[in-house]
């Protein structure tokens, strides 16, 4: 049987209850491309890889062809908060640009209603 990839990364990532926000956030993609790495059916190895370490599950499970256990290891050396404060730094460099584009649309409907 054929591995859909995709799929298989795509259930994990729910299955864990993992936001697909913080995952574009934390692998610096829009969700977009979240979603269009899910509808692929062979997906990079360093893309499984990386949504691996931050979701925090081993798919050497699921693929033991391209993975071996002892390469998701890292996932039990880190901390929790080394990857929820990549998505927290996300979030606020995010809220920040939010607030500069509001400042300037708002200066902008100044300028053209006068």
């Amino acid at each position: 049987m054929d591995k859909h990839y995709g799929q298989i990364v795509e259930y994990r990532v729910r299955k864990n209850g993992y936001c697909i926000s913080d995952l574009a956030r934390a692998t610096n993609v829009n969700r977009r491309s979240i979603y269009n790495w899910f509808n692929q059916k062979h997906l990079k190895n360093e893309v499984i890889y990386k949504i691996g370490c931050i979701i925090r599950h081993d798919f050497s499970q699921e693929f033991p062809e391209i993975f071996k256990s002892e390469d998701f290891k890292i996932i039990h050396q880190v901390p929790d908060s080394q990857v929820s404060y990549i998505a927290k730094y996300s979030s606020k460099e995010n809220e920040i640009w939010k607030n500069k584009y509001l400042q300037l649309l708002e200066t902008f409907n100044e300028m053209i209603t006068r």
